[in-house]
């Protein structure tokens, strides 16, 4: 148990911050005080949800919905720093303090959504919502709210409610677990091969040594997998077995319908189908790829590097993709790199965001910061006025989570009129500068990047009222759209000249380098595509079992990858063992997103191509339609206003070149 300290305004999350545009008052905040501003939080929230169920007045959205939507305010507070933090820097005394948290943080929650007296009101005016003279905002307000007691199971009897609570609570221990098995294995990889996880691609790349690649591809891909202390196949039959359950409660045969049926694709037949269009020629693409690496392979085979009868296999794949890339287009990432110093990267992505939106950039110093590789900038409008901040976390730390992210600190709603501005961050893991070299990225980092800042963007341009509606609280199936359009602008000529500079010289990148980048645009696709597709048929196949009795994960997992015809010089981008988007992240039922979403930002550059890619209409248009509105209105509305039409499902394959 954590040491208690008095619920007063010594806990630095029990007040508003007196800090610059809202900042968490980090310099402040210490782990003993996380606890007790969640238990004052809960208590907090319970009385202001009590006080909308006794006021005897008719219901109203707002004495009802937006009531609701303004409670909460401290466990917010405290919420968004300890589990924001728990993600970047989790400590060891902080991952306990995590473990302390999330069966009080989920017991509220079924609390407020198995409220019969509280769902009573919210009911009422659901069943009334077209008759309500409300926004369109507010509907989508009302109708989420609804959909999460739905969702909680609001309409079972009180033993099945009962159950449902045990499983919530249940789930929510096993996924942090799973999240902290699987970042001591990320640091046990980094510890014996000293390259960290965000590393491994380039390794894999540059090491020539075949033994040496195998081993550190079969310790990579095992991760999760040692039946060791930190083994997650025996956390994952126990989620999907929960997970079943909880669907087969709330009338689903499986998690897959229950969790798709609020989000573009709606079902698990959609998405089945938009997964196997993708993956058939992505393979057929890798297929070629595979023919053009073994040639260099044979040739080693001739120099007698290798033995006779040597093929490619998955852990070949990096280092004889690049043999190709430097034959075929003379590219090679020792070239690049010098022209991505990191700090250029962002530079350039904001100077994109300028050209395209007028938003200007203000280094801030001596802000409370949770750790000493974050920087903050402020972010205002063309004019003048405030947009949020952004903060900027990169490097890698044995404390952080693999991968890249953003999420908000302070979230975007506007409370009696009064507009509050979110704080904003992007977490990476690319390389930390030495004594004499900065941080410098690959191509791939780069586009990672740009990615995190379209979500940044989402966040920080939001316009909505609501804070549950607002910046990326939308459809997981279209979260993606606004990051991934992003990367579509990173590696274009105009955009490469503002940003890609020799770190030594400061010589802009060369239009010979540039054209090789571009012509290189669509190489090893058919890898990329199949990777990833065949991570997102496996999340389906894990969210569309109808039972978990005696299952063999691995087993399973072999099954279903030669179910879905994935070859076997290619491995699913996340093998299930440490696949976090899916058992410790939001993406249950959606990894599929990050294609689907491909599929509408395809569409929306090209018409950024026609148009210019600098184009201030269609950049108006965008932010307008689609980065301000957040959740607040149905996403497909929002895409047809922007783009004037429906998505042509080929944007994408014409975007990869399959």
């Amino acid at each position: 148990m954590i040491a208690a300290v008095s619920c007063s305004t010594a806990n630095p999350f029990l007040a508003e911050w007196d800090t610059p545009y809202g900042i968490p008052d980090f310099t402040k905040i210490q782990e003993k005080h996380y606890i007790p501003a969640i238990q004052a939080g809960i208590a907090q929230q319970e009385s202001e949800i009590q006080a909308i169920i006794d006021n005897q007045d008719a219901p109203t959205f707002e004495n009802v919905v937006e009531a609701y939507e303004r409670s909460g305010a401290i466990l917010d507070r405290v919420s968004m720093v300890l589990f924001n933090i728990s993600e970047s820097d989790a400590t060891e005394s902080l991952q306990k303090i995590v473990e302390e948290a999330l069966p009080l943080v989920s017991v509220h929650s079924d609390n407020i959504f198995m409220n019969p007296d509280f769902f009573k009101k919210v009911d009422a005016l659901f069943q009334n919502i077209d008759n309500l003279g409300l926004n369109q905002e507010q509907k989508m307000v009302l109708k989420n709210l609804h959909n999460s007691f739905v969702k909680n199971g609001i309409a079972l009897g009180e033993a099945e409610q009962a159950r449902m609570r045990e499983i919530n609570l249940e789930l929510s221990s096993l996924s942090n677990t799973f999240g902290n098995n699987l970042l001591a294995e990320n640091n046990a990889f980094a510890e014996e091969f000293g390259v960290s996880i965000s590393e491994y691609g380039e390794a894999m790349a540059a090491t020539e040594d075949r033994a040496t690649r195998e081993k550190m591809f079969k310790a990579y891909s095992s991760r999760g997998n040692n039946d060791n202390e930190y083994d997650n196949k025996e956390l994952m039959v126990k989620m999907m077995a929960l997970r079943i359950e909880k669907a087969n409660l709330l009338g689903y045969e499986n998690p897959a319908q229950m969790i798709l049926a609020d989000k573009m694709a709606g079902n698990p037949e959609t998405v089945d189908s938009f997964l196997a269009s993708i993956m058939a020629p992505a393979v057929a693409k890798a297929k070629e790829e595979i023919a053009d690496m073994q040639v260099f392979m044979d040739e080693d085979i001739k120099a007698g590097l290798l033995p006779a009868g040597s093929k490619i296999e998955p852990w070949d794949w990096a280092y004889y993709t690049e043999k190709v890339r430097k034959a075929k287009y003379a590219l090679d990432e020792e070239q690049t790199k010098p022209y991505f110093k990191m700090e250029n990267v962002r530079q350039g992505v904001f100077d994109l965001t300028t050209k395209l939106w007028g938003l200007q950039y203000e280094k801030l110093e001596n802000i409370p910061v949770y750790h000493a590789d974050v920087e903050g900038f402020k972010v205002t409008d063309a004019d003048g006025s405030l947009i949020g901040v952004i903060l900027t976390d990169y490097f890698p730390r044995s404390t952080k989570r693999g991968g890249a992210w953003m999420t908000n600190f302070v979230n975007q709603e506007i409370v009696d009129g009064v507009e509050v501005r979110p704080v904003i961050v992007n977490v990476g893991n690319f390389a930390k500068p030495t004594a004499d070299k900065p941080s410098l990225l690959t191509l791939d980092q780069v586009e990672t990047l740009f990615h995190e800042y379209g979500h940044a963007l989402h966040g920080l341009l939001t316009q909505c009222t609501y804070k549950s509606v607002s910046g990326t609280s939308v459809a997981r199936d279209f979260v993606e759209l606004p990051s991934q359009i992003m990367e579509n602008w990173a590696f274009q000529k105009e955009v490469l000249a503002s940003y890609a500079r020799h770190y030594e010289t400061g010589e802009v990148i060369p239009d010979e380098l540039v054209a090789k980048i571009e012509a290189a645009g669509t190489f090893n696709q058919g890898f990329m595509t199949t990777e990833l597709a065949a991570a997102s048929i496996l999340d389906m196949k894990w969210h569309e079992l109808t039972s978990a009795e005696g299952l063999d994960p691995m087993a399973f997992e072999a099954q279903a990858c030669a179910e879905m015809g994935l070859i076997d010089e290619i491995i699913p981008r996340y093998r299930s063992t440490y696949f976090a988007h899916i058992f410790s992240g939001g993406y249950s039922a959606g990894y599929y997103s990050y294609l689907w979403a491909e599929v509408l930002d395809k569409d929306a550059f090209e018409l950024f191509m026609e148009k210019g890619i600098f184009d201030k209409e269609t950049a108006k248009s965008f932010r307008e339609n689609v980065l301000e509105k957040g959740g607040s209105d149905e996403p497909m509305d929002l895409y047809r206003r922007f783009r004037g039409a429906d998505p042509d499902s080929g944007a994408l394959l014409r975007g990869r070149g399959l």
